[in-house]
């Protein structure tokens, strides 16, 4: 799935108003609290590496704290830790406040955004920071190549970004594995479950087509002898382009 597309065709990210805040304190990089003691959890984004955390919660300081926003997205039923899920806008803003941290390269593009134009608007931003090498896109190595394991395998538990070349598609019972290295056990590989591989079919990709391709993936690494990425939504996964 490709979720970048150029700024003039980044539709609006317009969902249903979920109410509005003024917001008093920031909680973490993608986290703020309101004057009524509500906190919110920004959608589609996600921490950088953490040696540019301090950095990014610095950045959405400077572009929230202090300011009255409208929040916005599916709905506002808090998660388990309490907090609402959505978009933040400044008000007269046609642009959520996450497009501009991903814009700065303060933070990456998250996977819980279903919304078509959302998920858009904020690859076309995370792309433009990339391009420029804003913010966390200075670093070399935001990016994890799949075919350093090690390197994967430092970021167990954390968001990460990881590309490479499909070496082999592999069915194993119900699930399916793109391995990227020839080592299935040792190297990188993307874990499908089989909801997962009807999803991609819906979308036009056939998991046994990925095979040689180069690929982007996203997620929370996990190590099963070697690092494993699961894929749980279809914006994780982005075919790159030259293949």
């Amino acid at each position: 799935m490709v979720v970048a597309a150029s700024p003039s065709h980044a539709a609006p990210c317009m969902l249903a108003e979920l109410g509005d805040g003024h917001v008093s304190d920031i909680v973490d990089a993608r986290s703020v609290r309101l004057s009524d003691g509500r906190e919110i959890r920004l959608a589609g984004i996600e921490v950088p590496p953490p040696e540019q955390r301090a950095a990014a919660i610095d950045a959405l300081g400077a572009l929230l704290r202090d300011r009255d926003i409208v929040l916005r997205g599916d709905d506002d039923a808090p998660d388990r830790y309490g907090r609402q899920r959505a978009f933040a806008f400044i008000a007269g803003d046609d642009q959520p406040a996450q497009n501009e941290l991903l814009r700065q390269g303060a933070a990456l593009r998250g996977i819980d955004v279903q919304d078509r134009d959302c998920a858009l608007s904020l690859g076309t931003a995370e792309a433009e920071a990339r391009t420029a090498q804003r913010g966390l896109w200075k670093i070399a190595t935001v990016i994890k190549n799949a075919e350093s394991p090690d390197d994967i395998l430092a970021r167990v538990g954390l968001f990460t970004v990881v590309e490479g070349k499909v070496l082999s598609v592999r069915q194993t019972g119900t699930t399916t594995y793109l391995n990227f290295a020839r080592s299935w056990t040792r190297g990188f590989a993307v874990i499908i479950p089989k909801r997962m591989v009807a999803v991609l079919e819906g979308a036009g990709i056939e998991t046994k087509s990925l095979a040689n391709r180069r690929v982007q993936v996203r997620g929370w690494v996990e190590a099963h002898q070697g690092p494993r990425l699961e894929l749980s939504q279809i914006t994780q996964i982005e075919i790159l382009s030259g293949n």
